[in-house]
């Protein structure tokens, strides 16, 4: 507590003395405090809410507060009659400052999370017990802490009959860390809508964003910085942090793993930038971080760059950034700031998230007046997110135009390079791998599958799992060539498949086909492609 605020404490209680009749102590002001421990037990402190503050052969002071009872001091008076005793009113902060004299608080061993014991019954018996003894902003900033320490992408708070269950999602995997009870679970939920700015009582879903520095009670400071998803569910609210601590230089092109041709694509549109650029694909598969890096790549000192985004993720030097929060019922915050913004003569605008008509017209008027507009569309596929924005949009003369390229992503586990071994690939993956390997475009070198080896993941002592990292799997395409000739033909039953295959004779490759190439390239594993894409 600052000193501005324990002042404002004490004097609120001095007044509240006067009005009581009560005479007033400030405890802040008191040097070498005594403790009386043959006087009271501390149960009874803790309980009867008094303080004994100064005691010798006839009589004896106490210091109580608000919320102790006249029944108490009645107590007192019976229990000490030979003693003449007098009350004084002290602030809450007083009182809890003297107990903490008589009830010293343990000290907290903050245990380290780390790969080789996430998951492990010991584990989380050993993080819940931290979890329930500390208070409850140390337990946000010590989850948030481990998180990031083992490059966690978000943290999931799920409330259960019995307790409540804490996991990390690591490489795209959950893991148990800790289980805790709902009492406990009641202090985390409040120090987190407080941070957040969310409701515990909202009977609807909620987002919120955390940005703050904390300090734990081991004098270590933690940077808390997440976006929260809230839902209630009928044990309680659930909820989803995801983490945005990152630095600036980790936002390059050069780290998105982007292939030669992808690579040039991108390249091509940051030398000419106009149009739609639409990085499409689930939560948490890279998406946003895809259309951070394009813009750290355009921001110079030539250009304009505004964002919109619900919330801000992570605050870019050189460019203005716009948060929206979206309020249940109105999904028009996005197309009136995009308005707004576009009349500020920006080169280049990010909006968040394509989600409503209003929004997506915006999009495609502005892409075709000079500016480029990134955005986010959740979709399965490049092609199904063209199917998506005509079903949005209608039937529309500019969408051919706007539209300059479309990148679908997913993220699977990278093998362990320093554990992963070689073994011969069985017939059944060879038949598997030459049929999507037939499939790859023109021009595409094509593997030899001959005496083909797979890698495959080891389990060690210090990597139960084989994996660390992910790799993306990406299919793109530029509104070109037979992509551009469908969608002019004025066929009003263009589906999913129609747009790939017309992609895929344009040239694009499959994120089946990126991840059957990263399998052979010993990055991953036919079963980690399997269980991402299918």
């Amino acid at each position: 507590m600052s000193q501005d605020a324990r002042r404002d404490e004490e004097q609120s209680t001095m007044k509240r003395a006067q009005i009581l009749g009560l005479p007033y102590i400030d405890t802040s002001q008191m040097q070498n405090k005594q403790i009386y421990n043959d006087l009271l037990p501390k149960e009874e402190l803790y309980s009867l809410r008094v303080i004994p503050l100064v005691v010798d052969k006839g009589n004896i002071s106490f210091g109580i507060t608000n919320t102790t009872s006249q029944q108490t001091m009645v107590t007192l008076r019976n229990r000490y009659l030979d003693q003449q005793l007098t009350f004084s009113l002290i602030s809450d902060n007083g009182y809890r400052d003297y107990m903490r004299l008589y009830d010293p608080p343990k000290e907290v061993i903050y245990q380290d999370i780390n790969i080789t014991n996430a998951g492990t019954e010991d584990l989380i018996k050993n993080v819940s017990a931290t979890l329930e003894q500390v208070r409850a902003n140390d337990m946000l900033a010590y989850l948030v802490h481990q998180a990031h320490k083992l490059a966690a992408s978000d943290i999931h708070i799920e409330n259960q009959r019995g307790d409540v269950r804490i996991r990390f999602r690591i490489d795209g995997v959950l893991h148990p860390i800790a289980r805790i009870s709902h009492e406990k679970n009641r202090m985390l939920l409040s120090a987190i809508a407080s941070a957040g700015n969310v409701s515990t009582s909202d009977p609807d879903s909620q987002q919120g964003h955390i940005a703050q520095k904390v300090q734990m009670a081991n004098g270590e400071q933690v940077d808390v910085n997440v976006r929260l998803e809230t839902v209630p569910a009928i044990n309680g609210m659930d909820i989803v942090m995801r983490l945005f601590n990152m630095s600036q230089d980790m936002y390059s092109l050069d780290k998105l793993m982007l292939n030669p041709s992808e690579r040039k694509v991108v390249d091509e549109i940051i030398s000419k930038p106009t149009g739609l650029v639409l990085a499409v694909g689930p939560t948490g598969s890279g998406k946003t971080t895809t259309l951070y890096s394009i813009l750290n790549s355009l921001n110079t000192e030539e250009r304009k760059i505004i964002t919109i985004e619900d919330p801000v993720e992570y605050q870019f030097a050189g460019i203005t950034q716009i948060s929206v929060t979206s309020k249940t019922g109105d999904q028009t915050n996005f197309a009136n700031k995009l308005r707004a913004v576009l009349r500020l003569d920006p080169d280049i605008v990010m909006v968040g998230e394509i989600r409503d008509l209003d929004t997506a017209k915006t999009a495609l008027q502005a892409s075709l007046t000079g500016h480029l507009v990134l955005s986010t569309f959740h979709a399965g596929s490049a092609a199904a997110a063209l199917t998506r924005m005509m079903d949005v949009i209608g039937e529309n003369p500019l969408f051919v135009s706007a539209i300059r390229m479309v990148m679908a992503q997913r993220l699977v586990r990278k093998l362990d390079d320093t554990t992963k071994q070689a073994a011969p690939a069985t017939p059944e993956e060879i038949a598997h791998i030459q049929k999507i390997v037939d499939t790859l475009p023109e021009g595409t070198e094509k593997p030899s599958l001959q005496n083909l080896q797979l890698y495959k993941p080891v389990k060690t002592a210090d990597n139960p799992y084989g994996y660390k990292g992910q790799v993306p799997l990406r299919e793109q395409f530029l509104m070109t060539g037979e992509i551009e000739k469908l969608l002019q033909s004025g066929n009003k039953m263009i589906s999913v498949r129609n747009i790939e295959d017309a992609a895929i004779k344009s040239g694009m490759m499959t994120m089946q086909q990126s991840g059957i190439l990263q399998v052979l390239a010993g990055q991953t594993t036919l079963e980690e492609v399997s269980r991402v894409i299918g």
